[in-house]
């Protein structure tokens, strides 16, 4: 049997912190709770991203949302994908229960009920903040890649984008990039072949049918003004507690494509706009990704490339990302290598690919003479998990089997009074609810091809009645001209001659 007091100090030593931290829970060891092993993470690796693994019913929503409670008590933005809909309760105090207190009583610290200020923001049409973004905030690179063209499409969409900057043509929904595309290959073929070179009709076709599968997933709601400003993912309330800002994506779970365009925009437009943080001592923004699988199981290799790029860099601009899924092994493990934070609940084995997947994430934990963490990964209860995550030097600290405190929070969804009441006081609503279709490129293009049709449609106007005119005036000049003949025989000569033959035979 290990020895307790020895495993305490294990657990004390690696969990020091000087500066601020978050408290997820204790220790346990061979299944027992040690009082005031406290494990806590320090709120100055925040930023170095994270993960929150297991099986389904096992505790890691309830993870989810003591984090995001505990960041937002210390004044630290919050964002989060709710993908199944329960975490809107976190605006509403938790009723309590005596499991939480005997919870809590195990773990050493107080069980305190809270409610937590909340925006709730919606990609498609249900109630909500409108969160959409420009198709010209996209730009060519990353449009590319979402829609997952070849690299001529590529140069394609690079020349559109080319083209609407040199004409000042804003690009704001999908319905003006389609116009413009159908432009480039009709009315605009000769425009485009002189300064662009070429555009392939079949290439403009391919393209299209990559933006109609995009519409069909929601893409037109999403593409758009009001563009969302991510500044008003930074709001800190009268009290200094910061925003937990609540995406609903309830129905939007079967269309990835869509998911996976508004985070790979989102991420983009936080990094180019938020300034470098340098050792700031806490991170400006976390963000929660709930059921991450769906950003990774759809996506091409080249968004695959583009989200880890993001996920490498974002860090230093003080925004820490979460990934909240079943296995470590939906996560790409050049993602999986960046994550400072991890927090496993329990795996399942049901079949010997089970087997093999809780071994390979037995591997992905440091090594500890007080657990077999793939016999541990079984046997963890709901609300228990393994932790491991970075000190405030960046060492790892500890594996620590840990029993997890519970939310502060209710830990249900708002009933819908609450939620109305909830968006009643939302002061973003007024700000982005409001659809703007102000003239763009599919506006403007319409008005220069009317203008084109027309002045074409004067100009062989102006040609048919010149045709007609010189008809006309042929027909006159032949109609006042006299028959060579007749002209010879009706001569004075020529009568002069008959009448003198004439007065000839008379005699």
């Amino acid at each position: 049997m290990a020895d307790k007091q020895a495993f305490f100090d294990h657990i004390e030593e690696g969990y020091t912190t000087k500066g601020e931290s978050i408290t997820l829970g204790a220790a346990m060891l061979e299944g027992e709770t040690l009082t005031n092993a406290l494990v806590k993470i320090p709120l100055k690796t925040m930023n170095r991203h994270g993960l929150i693994a297991g099986a389904t019913g096992t505790g890691k929503t309830k993870s989810l949302q003591v984090l995001a409670e505990n960041l937002s008590e210390k004044g630290v933005p919050v964002l989060l994908m709710d993908m199944k809909g329960d975490l809107s309760g976190i605006a509403e105090p938790s009723p309590g229960h005596e499991k939480i207190d005997e919870r809590h009583e195990k773990i050493g610290i107080p069980f305190t009920a809270k409610n937590f200020p909340v925006e709730i923001l919606t990609l498609s049409e249900q109630n909500g903040v409108r969160l959409r973004a420009t198709v010209s905030e996209f730009g060519p690179v990353l449009l590319s890649r979402i829609l997952d063209v070849s690299e001529t499409q590529a140069g394609i969409i690079s020349v559109i984008f080319k083209y609407c900057d040199d004409n000042k043509l804003p690009l704001l929904d999908l319905k003006d990039f389609k116009k413009i595309l159908q432009y480039a290959t009709n009315e605009g073929k000769e425009e485009f072949s002189e300064k662009y070179g070429r555009i392939s009709p079949a290439s403009t076709g391919a393209i299209l049918r990559r933006i109609v599968a995009l519409e069909q997933q929601g893409g037109d709601l999403f593409f758009g003004e009001k563009s969302f400003d991510t500044d008003d993912l930074l709001r800190i309330d009268e009290n200094g507690m910061g925003y937990i800002n609540i995406v609903r994506l309830t129905d939007i779970q079967d269309r990835p494509n869509l998911f996976s365009t508004f985070m790979l925009s989102l991420l983009a437009e936080i990094y180019t706009t938020f300034p470098e943080q340098g050792d700031s001592g806490r991170p400006e923004l976390v963000i929660f990704i709930d059921e991450a699988h769906l950003i990774f199981k759809e996506a091409s290799d080249a968004l695959l490339d583009q989200i880890e790029s993001i996920v490498k860099l974002i860090r230093s601009k003080g925004v820490g990302l979460y990934f909240v899924t079943q296995n470590p092994t939906d996560v790409p493990d050049a993602v999986l290598s960046q994550l400072g934070l991890k927090v496993q609940h329990a795996l399942r084995a049901f079949t010997a690919k089970d087997r093999k997947a809780i071994k390979l994430t037995a591997e992905n934990y440091p090594i500890s003479e007080y657990y077999k963490t793939d016999e541990v990964l079984t046997k963890l209860g709901i609300g228990e998990a393994l932790v491991s995550a970075l000190n405030e030097k960046g060492i790892p600290t500890p594996l620590a089997a840990t029993m997890m405190r519970a939310p502060m929070s209710r830990m249900d969804v708002l009933e819908d009074q609450e939620l109305k009441a909830l968006l009643g006081e939302s002061k973003l609503i007024k700000k982005y609810n409001e659809s703007v279709d102000r003239e763009s490129a599919y506006e403007m293009l319409n008005d220069k091809i009317d203008i084109a049709e027309k002045e074409e449609a004067k100009e062989k106007a102006e040609k048919e009645k010149a045709k007609v005119k010189r008809s006309s005036s042929r027909s006159s000049s032949r109609s006042s001209r006299q028959n060579p003949i007749v002209k010879v025989l009706s001569s004075p000569t020529v009568i002069r001659s008959v009448l003198g033959i004439l007065g000839k035979l008379l005699k």
